[in-house]
């Protein structure tokens, strides 16, 4: 059994004495990995020293019709499948060819800590030019993938299948997939535009939620409502990609099958930031194994795969045909498409799209006004009940709107409806049978020893859109303890998320089971999925010591800093660390990365713009206005501040003032109060603060060092329409402006406005 201590099984480390060495597996060239069907190992396996070579490199791809900078392994992307057999040993030689550090983490692996490949946490980075050896034996099986723990590395390149067979594995063909995406942003500036709310990518998806959209569509009450509550429009996913891939291609044919045959089918999903739905156009999906683990086998029409969850299903060919196993992005976008079988194609129903505005009117019945969710009285668990279940036109279409309805989804405060796998699921909603965690049972007992103590944690999944913060307990990595366990111990994990997007969160070197009503049958996982609002909890033996990392495993949330770090109890320190602090400050730099926007517009009125600078917590940030003579003049303010609280509407600052006017001759301006207005010749010291009102509208308070204050009101970015965003600002300086936005591309806009200062203008605003 897989929770056995690992402690005896590493201690045969070095039994075996057989050697298989695996050289490069394809020329630099390649740029795409074909689909590999592996072989099941024999009866009587020996088992051997498997040595693989992987050279990381710098590359150019064009998935989308340009080309664009990836990294390669072995001149491939994904990285070569790495197979092995039970009771192997890994030796994997990593040769950096990159100007860059970089690094390996086998997900899913039990392993010694030094060898799971976290840099500045279980070793340090590999640096460029050099070769680091991972070596540890193979004491499981199943599907599992690896990938670079280096930045944002993963998204463009570095990932690939990890398949470890049982000695006795069933004979049935077994092909490794491994789904990923693609974007020609250069995956940094894509860190930075969300850090930085642009709503470029949901431009480009088609998924805007306009107010002229929800005009058109009926909701205009529901957008109201949604930004009255200081939310931003909703998407189930937070980046745009040109391209979603299966092994590396939108397309690929396994014609080798014929009418009868079954395929296993070792799925690992090694996207960044996407869950892709799965559908089959030849009948049933029927899983047999979730993250490496073997499962009841378990019927469905369709199934959801987390970033980083791997699932083996087996599918079979009904007719002489190609059956389309369709891939689908979560949110609905684009998919790419696996054909099994010979002869005439059968397409899978594509998805429909999304009803994003039910999603925000359900949203909006969620939200409370300090920005906490309301459980309104439901406990949701083990993905049953999707809170976007409403966005589903396949569920929630005419023939269920009934259903939908009496549930009153949209309005159950107040009401005391629970929802748990006893009473109720998604699946009662519609005919589609889809696959939930509730369902999952293990085919073995998988209870924890009763005589070891218990350790409980709870943790809220935290964070916001608006800022693109996403943190445990409002603490990012670098604002936390590491979490001191003790080996031997049972640790149970209740993990509830607060926040209004899902976590993937994901267990370093360690299988946990997922308590789901199949009592000693819970299943063994390394990834949960956790949906809005939802309560699951989890628990582990302690019984590899190290630093393991448990973090939410879409990259961009996961370098934003949601996650934690398990240590043991007086654990023998890290031979690969020789630096413990050095290393520490490099993984806690991370989320303490300071993030770039800025913006200028060149209009016939003048010339004005900003530049800021923002962590997970602080903002250093300047405007300016430069006038074409000195009636108009010029002035400059920057603002320091800190962003309090876990929803950061409220950010205290210190400032300077610096501004010039030509008066007339007897031209006085004073403020609203009575003040008079220095403006004409202005250098001064603020304190003050901004804070974010309803319909995210931001208020500016500032007393400056002569005595004045000043109160204001503003807002940017109102969503008029797709393209059409409208701008406000008014002060008791009496100073105002008002205009309009029309965006032409990311970082292009039209602008019109008119500013009380600087009277009409027209321009061009260029962004970055």
């Amino acid at each position: 059994m897989k929770l056995l201590s690992l402690a005896f099984l590493f201690s045969s480390f070095a039994v075996f004495a057989q050697h298989e060495h695996h050289q490069p597996a394809t020329s630099p060239k390649e740029t795409a990995l074909p689909t590999v069907q592996v072989q099941p190992p024999k009866q009587n396996y020996v088992p051997k020293t498997v040595r693989y070579d992987l050279y990381v490199k710098d590359t150019l791809v064009n998935f989308s019709g340009k080309e664009k900078r990836a990294i390669a392994v072995n001149g491939q992307i994904p990285m070569p499948t790495l197979t092995f057999t039970e009771g192997d040993i890994a030796e994997i030689y990593v040769h950096n060819e990159l100007n860059e550090e970089t690094s390996l983490h086998w997900h899913g692996l039990f392993l010694p800590n030094k060898e799971d490949g976290v840099p500045n946490l279980t070793q340090m980075p590999i640096k460029p030019h050099t070769t680091h050896l991972y070596k540890f034996p193979i004491i499981q099986h199943g599907t599992h993938w690896y990938h670079s723990h280096s930045g944002l590395q993963e998204q463009i390149g570095m990932y690939g299948s990890f398949i470890m067979n049982k000695i006795d594995e069933p004979t049935i063909p077994t092909v490794p997939i491994v789904l990923s995406e693609w974007t020609d942003y250069n995956p940094n500036n894509v860190h930075r535009m969300l850090h930085n709310a642009t709503d470029w990518f949901a431009i480009k998806k088609g998924t805007t939620q306009s107010y002229g959209e929800a005009i058109k569509q009926g909701y205009f009450k529901t957008k109201i409502t949604n930004e009255w509550k200081r939310m931003n429009a909703m998407d189930v996913s937070d980046v745009y990609y040109e391209k979603f891939l299966i092994n590396g291609k939108n397309e690929s044919q396994l014609s080798q099958y014929k009418a009868g045959d079954k395929v296993r089918l070792r799925i690992s999903n090694g996207g960044a930031s996407t869950y892709f739905w799965l559908n089959y156009a030849g009948g049933k999906i029927t899983v047999v194994a979730n993250d490496g683990n073997d499962v009841e086998p378990v019927e469905v029409d369709r199934l959801i795969v987390a970033v980083s969850e791997t699932y083996d299903v087996i599918v079979s060919i009904p007719e002489d045909k190609s059956y389309e196993f369709l891939v689908t992005s979560e949110d609905r976008t684009k998919s790419a498409s696996l054909f099994i079988g010979a002869g005439n194609r059968m397409n899978a129903k594509p998805m429909p799209k999304l009803k994003y505005f039910e999603g925000m009117k359900m949203m909006n019945g969620m939200m409370k006004m300090n920005g906490d969710l309301d459980d309104m009285g439901m406990s949701m668990s083990l993905n049953q009940m999707d809170m976007n279940v409403v966005m589903y036109p396949e569920i929630t279409g005419e023939v269920k709107t009934h259903d939908m309805k009496n549930m009153e989804m949209d309005n159950m405060k107040g009401h005391d409806m629970k929802m748990d796998e006893s009473q109720y699921n998604s699946n009662e909603l519609s005919d589609i049978v889809t696959l939930n965690y509730a369902m999952l049972k293990s085919p073995t007992i998988t209870h924890l020893s009763k005589d070891a103590t218990v350790k409980e944690l709870r943790f809220e999944l935290s964070g916001n859109m608006n800022r693109y913060v996403w943190s445990l307990d409002n603490k990012v990595v670098s604002e936390a303890d590491k979490i001191l366990i003790k080996k031997g111990e049972n640790i149970r994990i209740v993990l509830y998320n607060g926040s209004m997007m899902r976590h993937p969160m994901h267990l370093h070197g360690h299988d946990f089971r997922l308590l789901n009503g199949q009592g000693d049958y819970a299943p063994l996982k390394n990834i949960v999925d956790i949906m809005p609002m939802e309560t699951d909890t989890l628990e582990f033996n302690a019984n590899v010591e190290g630093d393991w990392f448990f973090h939410c495993h879409i990259l961009y949330h996961m370098m934003s800093g949601m996650g934690r770090v398990f240590t043991y109890e007086n654990q023998a320190a890290n031979p690969l660390i020789p630096n413990p602090k050095l290393a520490q400050r490099k993984l806690f730099a991370d989320d303490r990365k300071f993030h770039l926007m800025a913006e200028n517009d060149f209009a016939t009125n003048g010339n004005d713009g900003m530049l800021m600078l923002q962590n997970t917590r602080w903002s250093i940030g300047t405007e300016w206005r430069l006038g074409y003579n000195d009636m108009h003049g010029y002035e400059t303010e920057t603002h320091i501040g800190r962003y309090i609280g876990k929803m950061q509407w409220f950010m205290p600052f210190i400032g300077f003032d610096w501004r010039y006017r030509k008066f007339g001759m007897d031209e006085v301006e004073k403020n609203i109060f009575g003040q008079t207005n220095t403006k004409n010749n202005r250098s001064l010291l603020s304190l003050g603060f901004n804070y974010t009102l309803p319909m995210l509208v931001r208020l500016q308070s500032e007393v400056f060092t002569d005595g004045n204050v000043r109160f204001q009101l503003s807002r940017e970015d109102i969503p008029l329409t797709k393209r059409v965003r409208g701008m406000f600002m008014i002060n008791t300086d009496k100073e105002y402006m008002g205009g309009f936005d029309y965006i032409f591309s990311r970082n292009i806009r039209g602008r019109i406005h008119y500013d009380s200062d600087m009277g009409f203008g027209v321009g061009i605003s260029l962004n970055y």
